[in-house]
C-alpha cells in the first residue's frame, strides 16, 4: 500500500493540505500529517487548528511514495525553512519518486531546480518565481514524476489526480462521483 506525507507548517493554507488528506484517505491511501514545526500543534493561514499525526523528526517520511506540500502564506515559507523536509524533497527527486505541490509551494521546488523544463502551474502571484518551468494554466498538472496545483479552488482536481497516480483513474472516478465533485 502506498504512504503520502502531507506537510503542515503554520500558515499553511488549510483547504489545499486538508483535502488532500480527506480525499487520499478516502481512496484507501495511507496519508500521514507530518508537522515541520516541532510540535504537532500547527494553525493554518486561516487561524484554524490543527493536530498533526507526527511532527518530521519522528515521520520516517523518507520511506513514503510521495510528498505533498500545500501552499498558504506564510506555511510556505515555513516549509521552505525546514532544512530536513529541502534535503527529504531532493532525495525523492534524484530518485524519480512522486512529489506534489499546490498554490505558492511550487515555488519551493523551482528554487531547488526541479521544474526545469516541465510543465507546471501554481498560483498566479506565484507563476514568475517557476523558474525554468514551462507555466500552464490548468487545475493540476503531473510531468514525470512531480504534480503541482494552482490553488485552493483547485485542491480536489489536485488531490483526485494524486489519487489516480496512486490508486489508479477507477479509484480517482470512484472518489470523484462519491464527493460529487462537479455536479
Amino acid at each position: 500500500m502506498s504512504k503520502v506525507c502531507v506537510f503542515l507548517a503554520d500558515g499553511f493554507e488549510e483547504i489545499e493540505g486538508l483535502t488532500v488528506v480527506d480525499i487520499l484517505r478516502r481512496a484507501g491511501i495511507e496519508t500521514e500529517t507530518v508537522s515541520v514545526m516541532g510540535r504537532k500543534e500547527i494553525t493554518g493561514a486561516h487561524g484554524i487548528k490543527v493536530e498533526a499525526d507526527s511532527v518530521f523528526e519522528e515521520a520516517g517520511a523518507e520511506n513514503a511514495d510521495m510528498l505533498v506540500l500545500p501552499g498558504g502564506m506564510p506555511g510556505t515559507l515555513n516549509l521552505k525553512a525546514c532544512t530536513g523536509l529541502i534535503e527529504l524533497l531532493r532525495s525523492f527527486d534524484r530518485e524519480k519518486k512522486y512529489i506534489a505541490a499546490i498554490c505558492a509551494a511550487p515555488s519551493i521546488l523551482a528554487e531547488l531546480g526541479m521544474l526545469k523544463g516541465r510543465k507546471a502551474c501554481s498560483y498566479p502571484s506565484f507563476e514568475g518565481k517557476l523558474d525554468g518551468a514551462d507555466v500552464v494554466r490548468e487545475p493540476a498538472v503531473t510531468d514525470g514524476h512531480i504534480t503541482t496545483g494552482r490553488g485552493m479552488g483547485t485542491a480536489i482536481p489536485f488531490a483526485l489526480r494524486l489519487t489516480a497516480l496512486l490508486a489508479g483513474e477507477a479509484k480517482a472516478e470512484e472518489i470523484k462521483e462519491s464527493v460529487v465533485y462537479g455536479g
